[in-house]
């Protein structure tokens, strides 16, 4: 029987908006109906930031809820929420955390977890991301007792080493452990790996041999994205596409829609003879309740 593999779309990032592509979704309503779109092209996972009525990158947990409603009353994708901290000036590590602290919380299936320290340079200011070993075991552990799955985002190799020698043998990650390499944010961000081939190789040698571990390659930039998206599938991981990562789908050509980039890895998937995860394919793999 062919691999599963899992499609994770995230279809808006904290730093380029309308400015940048026209297309892309930043209400809650554009967000869910463009994840609808996504969903029916073929993604399982749905990485989701927000954003505030004027556009403008935020942690606060109403505008995850609406989202994340939204999402549900349309489909069964597996939401993974953002709790990178809000692109704006101010904002610092637990500000990303808000929505576990909302007792509204529509809760969703996964967090991101971002697992490296590194500072990033954007729109005349510089900031450092302070996600630090305690800070990662108080959430980690915060995640597990809600019942939310992490997606560790490792942006440079020792992070990957943090993953499997701090944070798994403390008992605050369940089985099986997804995890996502950050690459090509070198440009921004001091502390943060180039992709190469070379270097995604170098990577996955990190994950361990005697456990099985969900990854997949968040490659940034146009000339990166789809060569490192299926670098990733052919060496046994997952896709990740959308325009948080790329706005474009060709030299100079916007990308119409989130969807346009899933429709492209399913074509891509297929070809090299593997098979597209559906939701409920995805929750089984990553051991993640069905929804009732």
């Amino acid at each position: 029987m062919a691999r599963k593999v899992i499609i994770t779309v995230a279809q808006t990032g904290a730093f380029h908006g309308k400015e940048a592509n026209p297309n892309i979704p930043l209400t809650p309503q554009e967000i869910a109906d463009s994840a609808y779109d996504c969903y029916n092209a073929g993604a399982a996972i749905v990485h989701i930031h927000a954003r505030d009525k004027e556009g403008k990158s935020t942690n606060d947990p109403a505008v995850y809820n609406e989202i994340g409603s939204r999402i549900r009353a349309k489909c069964n994708l597996v939401t993974q929420y953002s709790t990178a901290p809000a692109n704006r000036a101010g904002t610092g590590a637990e500000d990303g955390m808000r929505l576990l602290y909302d007792k509204d919380l529509v809760k969703p299936d996964m967090c991101s977890l971002d697992c490296s320290l590194i500072s990033t340079s954007w729109d005349g200011r510089t900031f450092v991301y302070e996600w630090y070993r305690e800070f990662l075991l108080k959430y980690a552990k915060m995640m597990k007792d809600m019942g939310i799955k992490p997606e560790l985002e490792c942006f440079e190799p020792t992070a990957v080493e943090d993953v499997f020698n701090v944070l798994q043998p403390a008992g605050v990650l369940d089985g099986p452990v997804s995890l996502s390499f950050v690459m090509g944010m070198d440009r921004i961000s001091q502390g943060a790996i180039s992709f190469s081939e070379e270097n995604l190789d170098f990577m996955i040698k990190k994950l361990p041999r005697d456990q099985f571990v969900n990854f997949s390659t968040i490659s940034i930039g146009a000339k990166n994205h789809v060569p490192g998206m299926a670098m990733t599938v052919l060496k046994g991981g997952g896709a990740r596409v959308g325009m948080e990562d790329n706005i474009y789908y060709g030299p100079g050509e916007l990308l119409k829609s989130n969807a346009q980039m899933v429709e492209r890895a399913v074509r891509i998937i297929r070809e090299l003879g593997l098979e597209v995860a559906t939701p409920d394919e995805a929750r089984d793999i990553l051991k993640i309740p069905h929804l009732s």
